[in-house]
């Protein structure tokens, strides 16, 4: 992104594009700082994933996900506003992870049947290939170091979402996985061959997840 924006606040008519594009797209320490927030936003969704896992669903959780829904729709619209490639940013996969992602969230809005959808969440990981990329322009260490850190992030993502498939299919059908731990612990001995059998996955999802 090399927007030359130069003030936080332009005066113009449209200046509220023009503030979001200087937040977005800037080069300045405003704009660093807030593109290095949405990072943080993001790990903090991680984070509530896995750590609502632990616990019984109630009204507070679900507002929460209504709340991380709202948020990541917000910065959906702001984005798409503020693009000047709509129509190939809407054939990008980081924008269908979105999408995917403020369905699953906002699910509780339309009921407990479509909660199912909150395996999509995992896929908002998908938009960390976009942020790296803009790390990588940052940061000094990410551009030596790029292949490695690209790597680590494949695979991260890759176990991530496959841990998320075998907790959303099997957690309620299965004693053995209760949460995110016991997802990982499955997907990484059945990903590296392991295959210690403390943990199986009965039934036709079992045998068809990907990980199994």
């Amino acid at each position: 992104m090399t927007s030359q924006a130069t003030t936080p606040r332009p005066s113009k008519p449209g200046s509220f594009l023009e503030t979001l594009r200087y937040y977005y797209e800037s080069d300045t320490l405003d704009g660093h700082r807030f593109r290095y927030g949405l990072l943080i936003f993001d790990l903090v969704t991680i984070l509530f994933i896995v750590a609502t896992s632990f616990s019984p669903r109630g009204d507070i959780v679900e507002w929460i996900d209504i709340l991380f829904g709202i948020l990541i729709l917000a910065d959906f619209c702001a984005r798409f506003a503020i693009s000047r490639t709509r129509w190939r940013d809407l054939l990008h996969p980081a924008t269908w992870a979105d999408v995917a992602a403020i369905v699953s969230f906002l699910a509780p809005m339309i009921g407990e049947g479509a909660g199912f959808l909150r395996i999509l969440r995992t896929v908002r990981l998908l938009h960390t290939y976009e942020l790296l990329a803009k790390m990588r322009k940052d940061i000094p260490w990410f551009r030596q170091r790029e292949e490695a850190v690209f790597a680590v992030a494949h695979l991260s993502v890759f176990i991530f979402v496959m841990t998320g498939i075998v907790y959303e299919t099997q957690h309620a059908s299965n004693p053995h996985i209760t949460n995110y731990a016991d997802a990982l612990y499955f997907t990484v001995t059945a990903l590296t061959t392991t295959g210690f059998g403390d943990i199986t996955l009965p039934g036709t999802s079992g045998r068809s997840c990907p990980a199994a």
